[in-house]
């Protein structure tokens, strides 16, 4: 089988190289000229932890990430401490769920991830332009360079503004959360204030709150600073805007010091547009599948974009081995693949949005302590998330 993945990012890669672990070959078409996002960071939770781990990968994960010591939620006025739980202290994450949580460089898990690939599955500076499919044919695509190849199944993992979604459902459009972000990565010795710094961290205020975590061996600190509004997206066509010296410190006006310090420290001049995919009612078309982002991109706040992108592509991979010898129909195995993974990823989308509105809570809203609580008992509310094992799920359909 000729397998054509659209994107070289963390879902292309992955899937990539889960096919070659099982004796299946792709071949990777990225529109970038290299494999880089400046400014962004992953949180790895051991529902995929667990999966780099059976690739070989952890080792190389681990020396380049920073395991938070706790769980936190906080004030945003106050910084008192609304609940926190261990995640590093007493090896309590790992103790429960057999893998890390670990905060990582986007950029370095794509090195890692690409090294472990190699260069000749992975052609860069390849956009795609038509995809075309015809009964009892091969997938045709052609690239804004020139390049035209056939494929036997096509993956699409090109992200949110995914161009082979498109194809599969006539070109739905991206749905704007209401929502926006402002982020940054600081060293940690620009933040002399900030309390835990190892710790992964919420700071929860009226219609804004701080997300933040420690990333890489010098624990430098990822914050992502997310507010309501504008209403609309004044630039559709894109997902970020320039914005003015001092925009996202007003939005934090009356915030603790420590939190202003850190969003004083944003340097970057865009503001980012949440935006979540809409609920496709089929992943596949013919030959052509979704993943990751350009199937159920979602609003951070579980921190799981990346995590239910890696399960996609574990999922993906041993669903087409299981076909393989068994002659199972291409059609029936991208079938198997949404039944398995379309519940799944549509509850946390989902549930992501749910916890804006609680971290956005104005001052004596009649549902804060019901949100206290729900802090209180998040690991136990939220471990089917992090206890999930693709491969015992995907082996068992």
């Amino acid at each position: 089988m000729r397998i054509a993945i659209i994107g070289g990012g963390i879902g292309g890669l992955t899937l990539a190289l889960a096919l070659r672990q099982r004796g299946l070959a792709a071949t990777i078409y990225e529109q970038a000229a290299e494999l880089a996002e400046i400014g962004a960071a992953v949180a790895l939770s051991a529902n995929a932890t667990r999966e780099l781990a059976r690739l070989g990968l952890l080792e190389q994960t681990e020396a380049a990430s920073r395991e938070p010591t706790e769980l936190i939620w906080r004030d945003g006025r106050t910084a008192a401490r609304i609940a926190s739980h261990p995640v590093a202290q007493g090896h309590q994450y790992r103790t429960r769920f057999g893998a890390p949580y670990l905060g990582i460089h986007r950029a370095a898990l794509q090195r890692i991830l690409g090294g472990a690939l190699g260069p000749a599955p992975l052609h860069l500076s390849h956009r795609l332009e038509t995809l075309t499919e015809q009964p009892g044919h091969p997938v045709h695509l052609r690239f804004t360079n020139g390049t035209e190849v056939e494929a036997d199944l096509v993956v699409g993992a090109d992200g949110v503004r995914s161009a082979v979604r498109r194809h599969v459902d006539g070109g739905a459009g991206l749905r704007y959360s209401g929502t926006s972000a402002f982020r940054a990565i600081i060293p940690q010795s620009s933040l002399p204030t900030l309390p835990d710094p190892l710790a992964i961290q919420f700071w929860c205020g009226p219609d804004a709150h701080l997300l933040h975590y420690a990333i890489g061996p010098a624990a430098d600190i990822n914050l992502f600073a997310v507010v309501e509004g504008p209403n609309p997206w004044p630039t559709p066509g894109t997902s970020t805007m320039e914005t003015a010296p001092g925009e996202a410190l007003a939005a934090f006006k009356g915030w603790h010091p420590a939190a202003r310090e850190m969003v004083a420290a944003i340097t970057h001049p865009l503001r980012w547009a949440l935006n979540v995919s809409p609920r496709l009612p089929s992943w596949h078309r013919g030959a052509v599948v979704l993943l990751g982002d350009a199937v159920h991109a979602m609003v951070p706040h579980h921190g799981q974009g990346a995590n239910t992108t890696i399960e996609d592509a574990v999922t993906l991979a041993e669903l087409l081995n299981q076909s393989a010898p068994l002659s199972i129909p291409l059609a029936a195995t991208l079938d198997r693949f949404q039944s398995l993974r379309r519940a799944r990823t549509g509850t946390i989308q989902a549930s992501s949005m749910a916890t804006n509105h609680l971290l956005h809570l104005h001052d004596n809203d009649p549902r804060t302590p019901a949100r206290d609580h729900a802090f209180e008992t998040f690991p136990d509310r939220f471990a089917w998330i992090h206890a999930h094992d693709v491969q015992t799920a995907a082996q068992a359909a």
